[in-house]
């Protein structure tokens, strides 16, 4: 591993952010998963979204009281809640309804580099260098295979799933540009947008009378809460915003592009959602694109 990392020309903070950027993608393999499954429990996006915000926010409540807002106003704080909080989980969990989890894999965030990349040329001015270029287009093709093989399979009947999958990834993309652009740590991003979807989510879901908490199972409540509130929210975006901090948003999100081969494996034994051979190509030309990526936009 030493040698590799000289041959890259790496400091060990980019080694950091590469271990945080891997283990995004294991908490948003997991999340899919876990979403796909809530879908089909008595659990309604709503509800499944109260749980994310109640104990994120819960959780990061102390820190943001002790720390403030880090030097954000108020629309600043908004944006990145309703991005990376409030408008992402309502569209993700909706989509889950509509569309398996193969599909959420592929367009939140298999299509988030291109996203990403998107608005950085077009808000920033970014320019596309060769290497970038060159990991995207290998990565596009196996996305290209897997969403090709998905759609055929379903006769498109799951469009609008894929719709608001794609509507999510968008708003992740603009978060991730927000939060590099404004210089946000990860623990402060974390904070604010856990705390902000906590009051401003919690308090019309509660009037709404629409609550299906108290009538769902106990484990599938804990399952739900634990997992989208503590370990999608709390540890995934202080995973993600640390390595944009030390990757950017090119390489970060190219990496989590690893996310819908991960995710489209582990559907097969652990949700009994079937992988075919167009699918398992697309599965290897997506990893070999963030392999390229890992090794040429570090150069």
């Amino acid at each position: 591993m030493t040698a590799f990392g000289a041959s890259l020309g790496w400091k060990r903070e980019q080694w950091i952010g590469l271990a945080c950027a891997l283990v995004t993608v294991l908490i948003w393999s997991g999340f899919i998963l876990v979403s796909r499954l809530g879908a089909k429990g008595s659990l309604s996006p709503f509800d499944i979204s109260a749980l994310r915000f109640g104990v994120s926010g819960l959780v990061m409540l102390p820190f943001l009281l002790r720390s403030g807002t880090g030097g954000l106003r108020l629309w600043q704080v908004a944006a990145l809640g309703v991005t990376a909080g409030l408008g992402y989980a309502l569209l993700a969990y909706s989509g889950f309804h509509f569309a398996p989890a193969a599909h959420a894999a592929v367009f939140m965030p298999g299509m988030l580099p291109f996203f990403t990349a998107a608005l950085a040329w077009g808000v920033l001015g970014e320019r596309w260098t060769r290497a970038r270029f060159l990991g995207l287009a290998v990565v596009g093709v196996g996305i290209a295979l897997l969403a090709a093989d998905e759609l055929v399979r379903t006769g498109g009947a799951t469009w609008r799933g894929d719709l608001l999958f794609l509507g999510a990834s968008l708003l992740w993309a603009a978060y991730g540009l927000l939060a590099r652009q404004w210089r946000v740590g990860p623990l402060q991003a974390t904070a604010v947008i856990g705390v902000f979807c906590l009051v401003t989510y919690w308090p019309p879901y509660l009037l709404s009378g629409q609550s299906g908490l108290l009538a769902a199972p106990l484990s599938e409540v804990l399952l739900q809460g634990i997992y989208q509130g503590f370990l999608a929210v709390v540890v995934a975006l202080i995973t993600y915003t640390r390595a944009l901090q030390t990757l950017g948003p090119a390489l970060t999100t190219t990496i989590t592009s690893l996310t819908p081969a991960l995710a489209a494996l582990s559907a097969v034994p652990l949700l009994g959602e079937s992988l075919s051979a167009v699918s398992v190509a697309g599965v290897m030309v997506v990893t070999l694109g963030v392999l390229v990526s890992v090794v040429r936009l570090s150069r």
